[in-house]
């Protein structure tokens, strides 16, 4: 049987002048039965379409900040790096992905991009630009594998689907998050402040993502492996 071919989006070290990877977002493609490929960083058109039309499916993994150009804001002081290269590559690709209806799994900056580039809006930094009275760690220290707060899952949800459970405890790692929710997107998780934690685009084969980090706990919380295994057998190639 012909094994999936996932396309894995780069980080980038704008000092070291280097792309690199967190072994998780592999290694959980690999456990879930697929074939992991980090992509180059590139803004050529041609070779973005090339990558879609190449690969069974796109994982966008988490690092800079979104530039707010994108969805019509100024960049405010608190704004975190960014990186126009990446801005620019992921909303090509996003874009195909969507087009060619080829599943798209975001982590983290991945469910901030998505709602960008669907027309929704984002904190540009939740300790000063957003209150609650429910206080919950966004932003956790080391380790990572340990979960630090809720989030709630609707049943009938695609997210419920996939972990069985109307809430799970996770681990978090942000200072960005979801504003004003994308009209082309549905809220799958809200963590107890209230701030959306998982999207995903109900008419879509599959387009999910999450703001915590199951590539570092996928090998000892079920829910994280089954995120990954979902969105392996999502882009298996029909047989």
């Amino acid at each position: 049987m012909k094994k999936t071919l996932i396309g894995v989006l780069p980080l980038y070290d704008k000092e070291k002048e280097s792309y690199w990877m967190l072994p998780g977002y592999m290694k959980g493609i690999e456990a879930a039965g697929g074939i992991p490929v980090m992509l180059p960083l590139t803004t050529d058109p041609d070779a973005i379409l090339s990558i879609a039309d190449t690969f069974d499916g796109f994982l966008f993994t988490g690092g800079h900040d979104i530039n707010p150009q994108i969805y019509g804001e100024p960049v405010d002081p608190v704004c975190g790096a960014r990186c126009e290269e990446r801005d620019v590559m992921e909303k090509l690709l996003f874009n195909h992905a969507i087009e060619q209806d080829k599943p798209a799994f975001g982590i983290c900056r991945g469910l901030q991009l998505f709602n960008a580039l669907l027309g929704g809006t984002l904190y540009q930094d939740l300790p000063t630009q957003r209150t609650s009275a429910v206080r919950i760690e966004h932003k956790q220290t080391p380790p990572y594998t340990i979960p630090v707060h809720n989030v709630y899952i609707e049943q009938g949800n695609p997210l419920y689907e996939i972990v069985k459970a109307e809430s799970l405890k996770v681990n978090s790692y942000h200072h960005q998050g979801i504003k004003k929710l994308s009209s082309q997107l549905v809220a799958a998780a809200v963590a107890e402040d209230g701030l959306i934690e998982a999207v995903v685009m109900p008419e879509k084969r599959f387009v999910l993502a999450v703001q915590w980090h199951p590539e570092f706990n996928y090998q000892i919380d079920d829910s994280s492996f089954r995120l990954f295994k979902a969105f392996v057998q999502a882009c298996s190639p029909k047989q």
